[in-house]
């Protein structure tokens, strides 16, 4: 390589490691485009007068705005939504150029668009709020006491939500953001109702004739459904070790490669995802649950004979595979579960490697000959007796040396950002989870 052949290469990977930074992924992005529309659309009403009207300011209009952007914010995060979407991206042939499929290989980065809707639908019911008072101080006789309460409420809740969601306190108090999340959620939805009711009678309007109200029947369609799938199984656990466990379901449902189901000890208490691992020559699946918390420290301790599965078999990150005509995969603990199902599968050409505390010892040897038998050579490094590896660097080195076009990550959130971080500064397609739910 000439030296003028190296500075473009160094200049392209200074490029990349700003312009791939973790605080620019397509997540933030989407986040940025749905503030940038909102706002262009808010400006735009204020130039042609579309927020007022003779009598004051036009409810209608900003109500419209707030249901548009509620429903996006909702609708995006239904399980069979985001399926779809994921069928949709991984319809692109491994024969289209390398950076088609890189960029629909981030469609798990939709939940921007939940995060950013619901936030902006949350400002335009303020909005819808202030306009309703302000009518009223102006004289206006509508809209009525009934419908400025409800509203009031609803704007409240919504604001709870958008403060209980951020990162912070999702991570911290988890099972209050969980609870919160879900009965305030419900409750809003109940007020949306019979706010959209109100209306309708303040202005003598048909109620069948809004279209408020058939987008709320989709949305209320939308967060029902995966409760009437609620169902309690019989699960087999299995403890090689006081770190983890294997749980096997067998209940008529073998899910699909790259998916994840959520599990409860009740039907209405906290639900916890993990990845499916179902095998191409049985039926049913399995879960790999490790030590992370209080939750699955008393699944290890106290293994249930039954437990709650909720809500429709979703995609998961590792899905996007198909994509590619060869990946590395990185898992580290328990992260390798995701990966199993892709191992059995063998739809894509694949290179593994798990960094894990003593496998044998943590996951059994009946686990760790699995893995080994269903991939090529793959690097399964024992931290106890190695220390921690620089992932880094064995996953550059496997990528030159298998020849693959993306590495998937299953790691903990500082790592699987750092590795994807570092791999797409060299030009690599990279894809971890982003912990946006």
């Amino acid at each position: 390589m000439t030296i003028e052949a190296t500075a473009a290469e160094t200049r392209s990977y200074n490029w990349r490691r700003v312009t791939r930074h973790p605080s620019l992924m397509e997540y933030n992005r989407l986040v940025v485009l749905v503030a940038v529309v909102n706002i262009a659309v808010f400006i735009a009403g204020l130039q042609d007068g579309r927020w007022f009207s003779e009598t004051g300011f036009a409810l209608g209009a900003i109500a419209d705005m707030a249901l548009i952007n509620l429903s996006l914010g909702i609708l995006i995060r239904q399980q069979r939504v985001v399926n779809a979407l994921f069928w949709l991206a991984t319809r692109i042939p491994t024969s289209w150029p390398l950076w088609i499929r890189w960029g629909a290989g981030k469609v798990f980065h939709f939940g921007g668009l939940h995060s950013s809707s619901t936030v902006s639908g949350t400002i335009w019911f303020g909005f819808l709020l202030y306009a309703m008072v302000a009518n009223r101080i102006e004289g206006a006789t509508l809209p009525s006491d009934q419908t400025l309460a409800l509203s009031g409420a609803m704007v409240a809740l919504m604001v709870l939500l958008i403060i209980t969601a951020q990162g912070g306190f999702r991570a911290r108090y988890h099972n209050t953001f969980e609870k919160v999340h879900r009965f305030v959620g419900w409750t809003v939805l109940g007020l949306f109702w019979a706010q959209t009711i109100s209306i309708t009678q303040d202005t003598g309007g048909v109620l069948l004739e809004t279209p408020a109200f058939w987008m709320l029947c989709l949305i209320t369609l939308s967060i029902v459904s995966p409760w009437l799938t609620l169902k309690r199984v019989k699960v087999d656990v299995v403890k090689p070790s006081n770190h983890a466990v294997l749980a096997k379901f067998n209940y008529g449902d073998t899910p699909f490669p790259g998916s994840s189901n959520a599990i409860s000890h009740t039907p209405f208490g906290e639900y916890h995802a993990f990845a499916n691992i179902p095998s191409p020559h049985e039926p049913g699946y399995r879960l790999a649950i490790s030590r992370a918390g209080d939750w699955t420290g008393e699944f290890i301790e106290n293994p249930p004979n039954h437990v709650w599965v909720k809500g429709i078999t979703t995609s998961g990150v590792a899905r996007i595979e198909v994509l590619f005509k060869k990946v590395v995969y990185v898992g580290t603990g328990s992260g390798i579960g995701p990966i199993v199902p892709h191992l059995l599968a063998g739809k894509v050409p694949n290179k593994v490697i798990w960094s894990t505390r003593n496998p044998r010892k943590t996951y059994g040897d009946a686990f760790v000959d699995e893995i080994m038998s269903s991939t090529e050579d793959p690097v399964i490094w024992d931290t106890d007796a190695q220390g921690k590896p620089d992932l880094t660097a064995l996953t550059m080195k496997a990528v030159q040396e298998s020849g693959a076009e993306a590495v998937i990550v299953i790691s903990n959130q500082k790592l699987t950002r750092k590795l994807v971080h570092d791999m797409e500064s060299l030009g690599i397609p990279a894809y971890g989870a982003i912990w946006d739910s």
